[in-house]
């Protein structure tokens, strides 16, 4: 008798889990983003009017990405860096896909400003990169922090070459 009783109450406790979860599925599943909403997370940016040596400025998920067309010597001086120069070590190498597209998210990682650069008449800083005018931080051409207060190098985002001249983002 009590073998019986031992499996009823483990059959029922078994279908009363299974029964809840399934219950409670449709909830947290509403939780997670729907497609048109993960579809606004990327988003393509074509690159065929960016000019070698110039950059420009494009706008992802309310921040500014600074997408650069690097020089063979922009690339050149971004992997002849000592690692042990930087204050976030990493190389040229592991932050670009194709060596002359460098992506950026263009906001300090200090606190949150956004650094100059992009234009020609901006100040690039001591490392022809940025330069940031709310606390003084120097990024280099490949977006690593030289100098300054900011702890971090500028954000990479995810993304991907499309074909020769579009990246999607995201």
């Amino acid at each position: 008798m009590k073998n019986r009783r031992s499996f009823l109450k483990l059959t029922t406790s078994t279908v009363a889990a299974i029964g809840s979860a399934f219950a409670v599925w449709p909830f947290i599943d509403s939780m997670n983003p729907s497609a048109d909403v993960l579809a606004l997370g990327s988003k393509e940016f074509d690159l065929s009017n960016i000019k070698k040596g110039s950059s420009k400025t494009v706008k992802w998920r309310g921040k500014p990405v600074f997408i650069k067309h690097r020089t063979e010597q922009e690339i050149n001086e971004a992997r002849n860096v000592k690692l042990t120069e930087l204050k976030d070590p990493q190389k040229d190498e592991d932050r670009v896909i194709k060596p002359e597209w460098l992506i950026v998210v263009g906001v300090c990682s200090h606190l949150g400003c956004i650094p100059l650069g992009q234009k020609k008449s901006d100040a690039k800083g001591d490392f022809n990169g940025w330069f940031c005018p709310c606390h003084g931080s120097h990024y280099d051409s490949s977006g690593r922090v030289r100098k300054g207060p900011a702890p971090k190098n500028l954000q990479i985002p995810k993304y991907k070459f499309i074909n020769e001249n579009k990246i999607k983002v995201g």
